[in-house]
């Protein structure tokens, strides 16, 4: 298949008067030798079959710790995953990154960011970091969980991925900084699930094939750490796969990433 450089809503195919068009402006470094890699994982499943109950998430992630994975020489980073649920919908909080940025410029990213001194564990990181770029309350936000953890080469970082609820619904009065944030996003999962939206790509690194996760939505295509990190969601949501092992209760670990 050929491949573009640039993914945006003009390069997708559109089918139908209807049809959504997907996609953004983000650049992606498609590298040679690149091709395409698995399907969704939850393409099997039929649209009632797909869609979350977060009471069935928070289920799901009750008991499970992500590992740990130490990066001594790395930078430690967390980010918040939040989700609320509207007019019976769950939906995740989003960020297009602000394009004058040094890294990851017009990326869709979750709130969050690098571990400071004055922060008392990553959930404090990925709580203020959210505050500071969206205007989000931490009062107003309930830890759910905390999926397995991935380095990011852009950004030399481990970042922590933590779940969160917003037991209130949408919240109001988000403000973008514009320092650090273009645009909030609200994205329904049901947008995320459609087997349409998801696509794999295998790239070439070190002798390797590396697959690349994509999502497209209307306006902007979530790839890399970001899209990672929601495909490791969206199958536990699903039951489609385990993201990360189970410990039992006597051998679960603990670290500087905080207790549930």
């Amino acid at each position: 298949m050929p491949w573009r450089r640039v993914v945006s809503a003009d390069a997708l195919p559109q089918t139908g008067p209807d049809s959504v068009r997907r996609g953004g402006p983000q650049r992606i470094p498609r590298p040679p030798g690149a091709r395409p890699g698995a399907e969704a994982p939850w393409s099997a499943l039929t649209a009632a079959e797909r869609a979350v109950d977060l009471a069935a998430l928070r289920e799901a992630l009750e008991g499970w710790r992500s590992p740990q994975v130490p990066r001594p020489d790395g930078r430690l980073a967390a980010v918040l995953v939040p989700l609320y649920v509207e007019q019976d919908e769950a939906s995740v909080i989003l960020t297009r990154r602000a394009v004058h940025l040094r890294t990851h410029s017009r990326e869709v990213s979750f709130p969050g960011g690098g571990h400071e001194l004055g922060d008392a564990d990553l959930w404090a990181t990925a709580l203020r970091e959210a505050q500071e770029e969206t205007g989000l309350d931490p009062a107003s936000v309930v830890r759910i969980g905390v999926l397995a953890p991935l380095f990011t080469v852009g950004s030399d970082s481990l970042v922590h991925p933590y779940v969160a609820e917003l037991p209130e619904g949408r919240p109001a009065g988000l403000r973008p900084d514009p320092a650090e944030v273009e645009r909030i996003l609200h994205v329904p999962l049901s947008q995320l699930l459609d087997p349409a939206a998801y696509r794999q790509e295998l790239w070439p690194r070190d002798g390797h094939l590396r697959p690349i996760n994509f999502f497209e939505i209307p306006g902007d295509t979530v790839w890399g750490a970001t899209a990672s990190i929601l495909l490791q969601l969206l199958q536990l949501a699903t039951g489609t796969d385990r993201p990360y092992p189970q410990h039992p209760p006597q051998a679960r670990p603990s670290g500087p990433t905080g207790g549930r």
